[in-house]
């Protein structure tokens, strides 16, 4: 390692026939400038392009921004590899067709409703099928053509990526398994998610999924033009939610092996293509940059809620933001909802009614969701779009009701949810809404929400509520 490696962090992994994966190591930090090299001497000093590269090797760069972007914006690493990435024959369009990827949501393939809408958990398939294969669109908005915009995917799979490497031309990838590991090789070097964790692909690497639990189902998000940072802390001061430290990058690590027939697949405008070439792209030798896939587990988020009364926005669960140019608003929020202690007085602790100016697309991970009592499953998944109303169903609500001021503290516990929201409009494809695992009868869950009105103001009781007696 170069005199400017970062920190290197080991974690214990599973015990397996590939020792590349049994004992992991990650560099820790955010967006930071990393240096990596799995052979002494392999990073050139003073220069990223020398004449020779040491060991031979071929110098490349992967620009994730302009070249002329700010320097705090700016995302690039420098690749020194045993072949360059263009050595491959022509892309031509995958055959048979994928079909069920969108990049570019419009009227012609996608469609609009107001309605609340929810899925039920997806089979995993019976036939054989990898990552790729087993990814499907849900809902977006925008165009990967015109650099602005978001998809919201699922996947379900039972078998490893075998001799091809996928690479998303469109925008970065923010993986989030549900069900099953998954071990994912890079340009960069090797990742290793659990269902509570995440993985950031950014666009334009490659690499491979491989499934050392077998069936494998979970969620994807993309964005189109823009990268995932970490939020703003603003009052919250210095310290919690995500910090930067517990992010991890890959070390270097490559093969340099023969491969004959072995297949790039290429996400561009939501089509995918491929191309030929004989050897692994996994042969990365050295590299440095801020431009590299990243993972992150879920449990070292430190959550913020209020002490008092009344109940926070989602926005302090805020994880990673993708945002827009207008201050605030983004295009994509990964938020979280992890086991947290809930002590406000006089307060309906659920999240409360409401419509909303953004798009609210949400999955559980395991455990129950605290809204909702029945219906809402892990590996299932909801939507509620520009100012639909949505909150709690009923039994959540009468019970939460019935326990009265006097519940006391108490934690939520053994549960994951979490939420993609946006401030576009999503559109939803069509194999979504003829989706044998939609729940049709989802309105239901508030059908039963009765009126509690009285004109006496009986219901606010030992004068917990302060504003006054009801008027006529």
């Amino acid at each position: 390692m170069d005199d400017h490696q970062q920190p290197v962090i080991k974690t214990n992994g599973p015990e397996s026939s590939s020792p590349s994966f049994a004992d992991l190591q990650y560099q820790s930090g955010f967006h930071n400038h990393f240096s990596s090299e799995a052979l002494p001497g392999a990073l050139p000093y003073g220069q990223s392009s020398p004449l020779l590269c040491p060991y031979g090797l071929y110098a490349e760069q992967i620009s994730g921004t302009s070249f002329t972007s700010p320097r705090k914006l700016n995302h690039r690493t420098w690749l020194y590899r045993v072949k360059p990435s263009v050595t491959h024959e022509p892309f031509k369009p995958l055959e048979p067709s994928h079909r069920k990827l969108v990049s570019e949501f419009t009227d012609s393939n996608s469609s609009t409703t107001p309605t609340q809408l929810r899925w039920k958990p997806v089979d995993i398939p019976e036939t054989p099928t990898d990552f790729v294969e087993g990814l499907y669109t849900v809902c977006g908005a925008g165009s990967s053509f015109l650099r602005h915009g978001f998809a919201i995917h699922m996947y379900t799979a039972n078998k490893s990526m075998d001799n091809c490497a996928f690479c998303n031309a469109d925008g970065d990838f923010l993986i989030v398994p549900q069900t099953g590991r998954l071990w994912i090789t890079t340009e960069c070097g090797k990742l290793q998610i659990s269902p509570g964790e995440i993985a950031v692909l950014p666009q334009g690497f490659r690499f491979a999924v491989d499934l050392p639990d077998g069936p494998s189902r979970g969620y994807v998000a993309e964005v189109f033009g823009t990268h995932f940072q970490l939020p703003d802390l603003g009052p919250i001061g210095a310290n919690g939610l995500a910090a930067p430290r517990d992010f991890l990058v890959p070390i270097a690590w490559f093969e340099d092996s023969y491969c004959p027939g072995y297949i790039i697949i290429q996400k561009f405008g939501g089509e995918l293509f491929t191309a030929k070439q004989e050897f692994s792209p996994f042969n990365v030798v050295a590299w440095h940059g801020n431009y590299a896939p990243y993972k992150y587990d879920l449990t070292t988020f430190c959550p913020f809620n209020t002490v008092l009364f009344d109940h926070g926005d989602p926005s302090i669960n805020t994880v990673l933001t993708a945002p827009t140019d207008k201050p605030g608003v983004a295009l994509l929020d990964f938020v979280i909802f992890p086991p947290r202690w809930l002590v406000a007085e006089h307060t309906f602790r659920p999240p409360y009614y409401h419509r909303n100016c953004m798009s609210e697309f949400m999955g559980l991970i395991y455990g129950g969701y605290e809204a909702k009592a029945d219906g809402f499953l892990p590996g299932g998944a909801s939507l509620h779009s520009c100012m639909t109303p949505h909150g709690p169903d009923t039994k959540t609500y009468e019970a939460t009701i019935a326990r009265g001021n006097e519940a006391g503290p108490s934690r939520i516990s053994d549960t994951l949810a979490f939420m993609f929201e946006s401030c576009l409009i999503p559109r939803i494809c069509p194999w979504a809404l003829e989706s044998p695992f939609i729940d049709s009868d989802y309105y239901q869950c508030w059908i039963g929400l009765r009126s509690h009105f009285t004109r006496d103001g009986a219901s606010a009781k030992d004068g917990d509520i302060q504003n006054g007696e009801n008027e006529d």
